[in-house]
């Protein structure tokens, strides 16, 4: 049984240093290096059942995003947007690859994990060999960000951690059918208690700062810099949509389909935002993809 090493990385913001955990599985010495990166709420723990599946394959990097789980907080929250994330990660893979070999990594994103992929992969010279897209794309429909928008800033204290974990189970109903260990760990996975023994979310809520301040104007500046970077990527490239999702449209998947790396596209049936890649036939589609 494969099990994860927890190691840390020193990063810089316009604010100072920080530190930024992650998850490592799998033999160090292997040069098939994947990142597997969470969504806007979530942690690197998300992906312990993909990663025990694929570390006889790979080395597998699961990192916090700072704000979130093991790393640490940024002094001025207006910073967590992409462009720092995508900073904090190309810090993370100098520490990971192997730079006189020029190695490539492939890389899997859920939602926000996705955009920070997105972000690296249109740049020149970067070292992503294949991406998979869970469940996010260039347009985000305005009512879902408004729905994570709100619920990223509830500062919420729960007195046990039954009454927690029923709220993240119902707040995370579109990730689709699960069985009572798995939404047990789903919610245990983001739940911490506090000095005073109250549970509560993992992450600085100064996140919900940037989606407070966004305008309409900078909606649509930023949704044509993601299209911009999106055409802008070469490598091979899987979109996986939950065939519920309120976040990646129709519309927008067939559009991907069609343009820039031309992403092959996967639904996963009733599954919405966004397919947690707990089990074995999601893990299938991205191990097939990543392997093929």
């Amino acid at each position: 049984m494969f099990e994860a090493k927890i190691k840390s990385v020193q990063c810089l913001s316009l604010a100072g240093l920080h530190r930024m955990a992650y998850k490592e599985w799998g033999d160090a010495g292997n040069p098939n290096v994947l990142v597997c990166v969470h969504g806007v709420t979530r942690v690197s723990d998300d992906f312990d059942s993909m990663a025990r599946a694929l570390a006889a394959d790979y080395r597998v990097i699961c990192p916090d995003v700072v704000g979130r789980g093991r790393s640490d907080w940024l002094r001025n929250p207006q910073l967590y947007r992409i462009p720092q994330y995508v900073s904090d990660m190309v810090t993370l893979l100098a520490r990971v690859l192997d730079q006189g070999a020029e190695q490539k990594v492939d890389w899997f994103g859920t939602s926000m994990g996705g955009l920070i992929g997105l972000g690296l992969a249109s740049l020149p010279d970067n070292p992503i060999r294949k991406l998979v897209l869970n469940d996010i794309g260039p347009v985000l429909a305005p009512a879902a960000l408004q729905r994570i928008g709100d619920y990223i800033g509830q500062d919420l204290r729960f007195e046990t951690f039954d009454d927690g974990a029923k709220f993240i189970r119902d707040v995370s109903a579109s990730f689709g059918p699960h069985t009572e260990q798995e939404w047990h760990k789903l919610a245990a996975d983001v739940l911490r208690q506090d000095k005073d023994g109250k549970w509560v979310r993992h992450y600085d809520m100064g996140l919900s700062l940037p989606f407070r301040s966004a305008t309409p104007e900078s909606a649509g500046a930023d949704e044509a810099m993601l299209w911009a970077a999106y055409d802008a990527v070469t490598c091979p490239t899987l979109l996986v949509r939950g065939a519920e999702s309120d976040l990646l449209t129709r519309e927008t998947a067939a559009m991907m389909a069609g343009r820039g790396p031309k992403a092959t596209l996967v639904e996963i049936p009733d599954v919405g935002h966004a397919p947690t890649f707990i089990h074995d036939d999601q893990i299938a589609i991205a191990k097939t993809f990543l392997l093929g």
